[in-house]
C-alpha cells in the first residue's frame, strides 16, 4: 500500500491572512495534527500547552501545541496541532478531519465526507 500525500492551508485563527500551504501524509493512526514548528511560528502562532505524545514504535515524547485554523478541500475549521520537530512528519490528524467535516477511509486511503449525525431527545408521556 502506497503513502497518501495532501495539501493542506494551516493559518493564524487570529490573523487568517497569515496561512501556509503544507504538504502532509495522512495517517489514520494519527489523531492530532502535527505541523513543523517553524511553519506555526511563522504563522505567529505560539504554545498553549504541552503534552506527552507516543510514537508508533512506543517511545513517548513530550512536545508544544496550539490551535490552529485548517483549510483542507474547501472546508474550514479550528483545530489542536502539534508543533512538529525537525524529526517528526507532518500529519493531519483525525480529530482536525473531523471538526472539517471530512473522515478517512483507512483501506482506500481516501478522505470522505463525514455523515453528521445528530440525536434527538424524544420525550413521551411527559417523560
Amino acid at each position: 500500500m502506497g503513502l497518501t500525500y495532501v495539501w493542506v492551508k494551516i493559518a493564524n485563527p487570529a490573523k487568517p491572512s497569515r496561512m501556509a500551504r503544507i504538504k502532509m501524509l495522512l495517517d489514520s493512526g494519527t489523531a492530532y495534527s502535527v505541523v513543523p514548528g517553524p511553519v506555526l511560528q511563522r504563522l505567529g502562532i505560539k504554545p498553549r500547552t504541552k503534552h506527552r505524545v507516543v510514537l508508533a514504535n512506543g517511545v513517548e515524547l513530550e512536545r508544544k501545541m496550539s490551535d490552529a485554523l485548517v483549510q483542507f478541500r474547501g472546508e474550514e475549521g479550528y483545530s489542536p496541532v502539534i508543533f512538529g520537530e525537525k524529526e517528526d512528519a507532518a500529519l493531519p490528524g483525525m480529530v482536525t478531519l473531523a471538526s472539517l467535516g471530512l473522515t478517512l477511509d483507512p483501506l482506500r486511503r481516501i478522505v470522505l465526507p463525514m455523515p453528521m449525525i445528530l440525536a434527538q431527545q424524544t420525550i413521551k408521556n411527559g417523560r
